[in-house]
Parts: structure tokens; C-alpha cells; sequence
């Protein structure tokens, strides 16, 4: 889920910066850019800790 909702916010940045460059008319502002980034990386490092932490629940039930 965290996964998902983390491409799904890359995308929008990277649509803002394809727009930003083949149109001219991004949607987001410098500041706006910035925060639907880090967004995007909270929540993959979210997700990639909620991975391991299933994975070492996993190991620990075997």
C-alpha cells in the first residue's frame, strides 16, 4: 500500500517536471516540488521498513 502510494506521488513530481520542461507550465512551485518529494520518499522508506519488519517477523515464526 505504501509502495503504491509512494509511485503514485513520484509520479505526480515527475509529471510536474515533465510538464516544467517540454510545456513550460508546471503546476507546482519550487517549495510545492520539494514537498511532493519528500513525500514520495517517506513513504518509500515506510514501506521498505514495514518490508523487513515482515520479513524478520517471518524468521523469527519459522
Amino acid at each position: 500500500m505504501f509502495l503504491v502510494a509512494s509511485a503514485i506521488v513520484f509520479a505526480v513530481f515527475f509529471a510536474n517536471i515533465a510538464l516544467g520542461a517540454f510545456a513550460g507550465s508546471a503546476f507546482l512551485g519550487d517549495v510545492g516540488e520539494m514537498l511532493v518529494l519528500f513525500a514520495a520518499t517517506i513513504l518509500f522508506v515506510i514501506a521498505i521498513l514495514k518490508k523487513e519488519a515482515d520479513q524478520k517477523t517471518k524468521k523469527q515464526g519459522s
